[in-house]
């Protein structure tokens, strides 16, 4: 069941359109960037980018931190919202049901190929940003005393520098997976995709929104949103783990509550398309 969702997710045009367009963002603002030679000045702008005009290696990162708070979990609601809803649109889901799988055999594999969508559109993200990042803003070779620092100006060596940036992704990975848990819940009970799509992403503004407010400041460190952006502190010396362990707790909690509630839904849902 798994590698049959797998397959289905790798050989449909859309999966691979979808990582084009987030993609894109990345390597246009990369053009941009080599072509006026003008980036954000520090502390401004998305993490990481000032810096990259004269370190390319870091561009992977900048690229993470443009798609990470928009486009990234609006893919990840899009397809975790089509997973079970869409099934059922289709009139297929019954049919799979009929067959000798357990409702949470196929819930299990629904998620893992969402997140097998997530795992490979941030490795095409990386790896496309890191190519485009050296060809276009910098080739500099990094050494233990080459250019590229931390946010705390002090040296990485090209070890600190994959680890910290592996952490950084696999941090990321993880808060989608937080999204993801959300829409396949959405997708048990709503009747069409797109609503459990939107369902997903209304929370998602709606977390956004609050953090700006001070009168929603007791609710800010629960929110889902509220700590995507805190794999910047693992690239500071020394690292700053307190954001980032509270940013995996809240959304471990997301992905126990959802998936509990999804699994709970589509256990007991009378399935009757």
């Amino acid at each position: 069941m798994i590698r049959a969702e797998l397959a289905k997710l790798l050989r449909n045009r859309r999966t691979w359109g979808t990582i084009a367009i987030i993609d894109a963002l990345p390597t246009l603002v990369a053009v941009l960037l080599a072509i006026t030679d003008l980036g954000p000045r520090p502390g401004t702008g998305p993490a990481f980018l000032s810096a990259v005009l004269t370190d390319g290696t870091l561009f992977p990162l900048a690229a993470l931190a443009m798609v990470l708070p928009l486009f990234l979990p609006i893919a990840v609601a899009l397809t975790a919202g089509e997973a079970i809803a869409g099934e059922a649109q289709q009139g297929t889901l019954r049919y799979l049901l009929i067959r000798p799988v357990g409702r949470t055999r196929l819930l299990v594999a629904k998620l893992v190929a969402v997140m097998a969508f997530v795992v490979v559109t941030v490795l095409v993200v990386a790896v496309t940003s890191y190519v485009v990042g050296l060809l276009l803003l910098g080739d500099q070779t990094v050494t233990v005393t080459g250019p590229t620092t931390s946010v705390s100006g002090t040296p990485m060596s090209t070890p600190e520098l994959v680890g910290r940036t592996g952490l950084a992704f696999g941090y990321a990975m993880l808060c989608m997976l937080g999204v993801a848990a959300i829409a396949l819940f959405l997708s048990t009970v709503a009747r069409s995709p797109l609503g459990a799509a939107m369902g997903a992403m209304t929370l998602l503004v709606a977390s956004t929104l609050l953090l700006t407010l001070d009168a929603a400041q007791a609710l800010h460190p629960y929110l889902l949103t509220r700590h995507w952006l805190a794999f910047v502190d693992l690239f500071r010396d020394p690292i700053r783990w307190d954001d980032v362990l509270r940013g995996v707790l809240v959304q471990g909690a997301y992905v126990v509550v959802f998936l509990g509630a999804a699994w709970a839904s589509f256990t007991t849902k009378d399935i009757t398309d």
